[in-house]
């Protein structure tokens, strides 16, 4: 059973909306996003993985080419 099935909240500093996803803390904070929790995973709200997702967009993206290469 995973942090946002047990009701966690989005752990930007200054949001207390519902998570809808958890992701690595240190991925979540290398993209600037600042955050009031210091555990392994950290849960975001909708508009936080929105703005996460825009700010990986790039790196994500380098990940999967070389992964197809393989």
């Amino acid at each position: 059973m995973g942090i946002i099935s047990k009701g966690a909240k989005c752990n930007v500093d200054g949001c207390d909306a519902d998570a809808v996803r958890s992701l690595n803390t240190k991925k979540i904070e290398d993209a600037g996003l600042r955050l009031n929790s210091s555990g392994k995973k950290s849960g975001l709200c909708k508009e936080h993985y929105k703005e996460w997702k825009k700010a990986t967009k790039e790196d994500r993206s380098l990940e999967r080419a070389r992964y197809d290469r393989g």
